[in-house]
């Protein structure tokens, strides 16, 4: 599973945007030093890629995660249906995985994240999993343990019937 964390690097969500093609990833934090990274919500791809087409935002690394100087956009300028300029966002995530003074730049992810993503837990049934995912008509759904700490995601092609089924059988056939 690829997290991103509250305060994310500049290079390394450029190389990830650039290596996956996943529609969103889970989002982490550590409460505490002594804590493990737990489930803080969701970001879509399309927010991220809105979010390094605004190089203002990007800040120095800080100790704090949750802090940040800048401020933030609003949820119209990162909320798009489609990538308006696609050549252009292919050009910035080569000069922020090359340039090195993207190593140094971070992006504060906080608020933009979504609080309220769902999640089920890893032992949670397969047909409840599907049914929230026909009523609330999710495309992913993070897997978190008892701990929430993340443990995969499902997504709506992962619940497609052919494919589930190929894969209960190859499960159930002895080795």
């Amino acid at each position: 599973v690829r997290v991103l964390h509250l305060k994310e690097n500049i290079a390394s969500l450029a190389r990830l945007l650039a290596s996956t093609s996943h529609g969103a990833f889970p989002v982490v934090c550590r409460p505490n030093p002594d804590h493990a990274e737990v489930f803080q919500g969701t970001i879509k791809r399309l927010e991220l890629c809105m979010l390094l087409e605004n190089e203002h935002i990007f800040e120095p690394e800080t100790n704090d995660e949750s802090s940040s100087s800048s401020h933030p956009l609003s949820y119209e300028k990162i909320t798009v249906e489609k990538l308006p300029n696609l050549p252009r966002l292919t050009m910035l995530l080569n000069r922020y995985t090359t340039d090195p003074r993207y190593q140094q730049l971070f992006i504060n992810l906080e608020p933009y994240i979504n609080k309220s993503a769902m999640s089920v837990q890893a032992h949670f049934s397969l047909q409840r999993t599907y049914i929230i995912f026909r009523t609330l008509g999710l495309r992913h759904l993070t897997v978190v343990d008892l701990q929430n700490r993340v443990a995969g995601v499902i997504t709506r092609k992962d619940l497609m019937p052919f494919p589930l089924e190929k894969r209960l059988r190859l499960r159930l056939v002895p080795q």
